[in-house]
């Protein structure tokens, strides 16, 4: 099949790892960066990009996009991971919502959801704001309390008025 007028090919670039390289290669620990490794050994071998993608279990393309980023930036390229996750809106508030809820504790999440709207001027559910607290470092919905009470277990609790003790 000819490619249609204009198009340019594309130019093959072969794969050749020095022993550092290898080195590098083996002491990587991370299994996604492995996975890239592996295609370019396949493709080190001479082996095509449709068999890396086959031995490898990826699609074409991104055996395609491994060796356009190892041939930009080499070994420290395919280590680098430049995904980030979405950022809360909250995120900015943080130093005065961790200041107020310190030094005037609520009790309940619903009422941390109520100074965080206050606060922030953001609303967020009861779960959504025992998830930002803990990511404050708040270890309970009852911020500036560290350690929540604990809980009785039915041996230690006393028993109730209406029943009796038998043996």
């Amino acid at each position: 099949m000819n490619p249609p007028a204009g198009a340019v090919p594309l130019a093959w670039f072969h794969i050749a790892r020095t022993e550092d390289e290898q080195r590098t290669v083996n002491a990587e620990r991370d299994t996604d960066v492995r996975c890239k490794m592996m295609v370019l050994w396949v493709l080190h071998h001479g082996d095509t990009r449709e068999r890396a993608a086959t031995v490898t279990g990826l699609g074409r393309a991104t055996v395609q996009r491994y060796v356009r980023t190892y041939k930009d930036g080499r070994l420290d390229g395919l280590r680098r991971w430049g995904v980030t996750g979405p950022v809360s809106a909250l995120a900015t508030h943080s130093d005065v919502v961790r200041a107020s809820l310190t030094a005037n504790p609520v009790r309940t999440t619903a009422q941390t959801a109520d100074r965080i709207e206050q606060l922030t001027g953001i609303r967020r559910q009861p779960t959504q704001s025992r998830v930002f607290l803990a990511g404050l470092g708040f270890s309970d919905a009852r911020s500036g309390d560290p350690d929540p009470p604990k809980k009785r277990s039915p041996s230690t609790s006393r028993p109730s008025a209406g029943s009796s003790a038998r043996n």
